[in-house]
């Protein structure tokens, strides 16, 4: 009765790890079907890293994605410690909010954010102050706080929020980006502006350097 059990253990064990790594191996493909000008061109874009970088590294989040913040709180600092800050990559963030009306506003007030040249300040404190999907912590009057925290001048925040001259460029990304395959967050693709890799997912921060590595050449 022990060794049935065991063997039975061990089935399940071994079950579960093909399991696992069919889902990693399932989240990466490489395509050459995407034409550069389409991914990385959308205007308003802000570029994180040297402009110049050899690879450029496009992540779809959605603020209140909670792979999207398990990502930005784990992998991203570490991507930006060895490769952003070194110049071998640059880092554009491309809205994709799935989570309805809160994540397009918190998307609007990031690009109220980059007016003023503090967007990348303003979209690390929304990550840092994530508190789940469609739990409510996106407000009007907590967008107003995390500006106040990034330094912004709230007099111009504050016309820009309520003129709602961003909500047109936050649909465009979310429509364009479906249109070239993106359909969850995160999603990625690393690209030397020839060769494309995506990446789905909050995958382990070795998946990133792999793909780096092969995208690099």
């Amino acid at each position: 009765m022990y060794q049935k059990c065991v063997k039975i253990y061990i089935i399940i064990i071994v079950a579960v790890a093909v399991i696992t790594s069919t889902t990693y191996l399932l989240s990466f493909s490489s395509s050459n079907d995407y034409n550069s000008s389409d991914i990385i061109n959308l205007q308003n874009s802000v570029p994180l890293g040297d402009a110049d970088a050899p690879l450029t590294m496009l992540e779809w989040g959605d603020y209140q994605c909670t792979h999207c913040y398990r990502f930005h709180q784990t992998t991203l600092d570490i991507l930006k410690g060895e490769y952003v800050n070194t110049g071998a990559l640059r880092i554009i963030f491309y809205d994709f909010p799935l989570n309805g009306q809160d994540s397009v506003l918190a998307a609007q007030a990031s690009h109220c954010a980059a007016d003023q040249q503090l967007y990348w300040e303003y979209h690390d404190i929304l990550y840092e102050n994530w508190a789940g999907e469609k739990t409510g912590w996106i407000t009007p009057l907590s967008l107003y706080g995390f500006a106040l925290d990034a330094g912004l001048d709230i007099s111009k925040y504050n016309d820009c929020v309520a003129s709602g001259q961003h909500l047109e460029y936050v649909q465009k990304s979310y429509t364009e980006s479906q249109n070239i395959g993106i359909d969850a967050t995160p999603s990625f693709i690393i690209t030397n502006g020839t060769h494309h890799v995506k990446i789905v997912g909050n995958q382990p921060y070795e998946a990133f350097v792999s793909t780096i590595q092969d995208v690099f050449g």
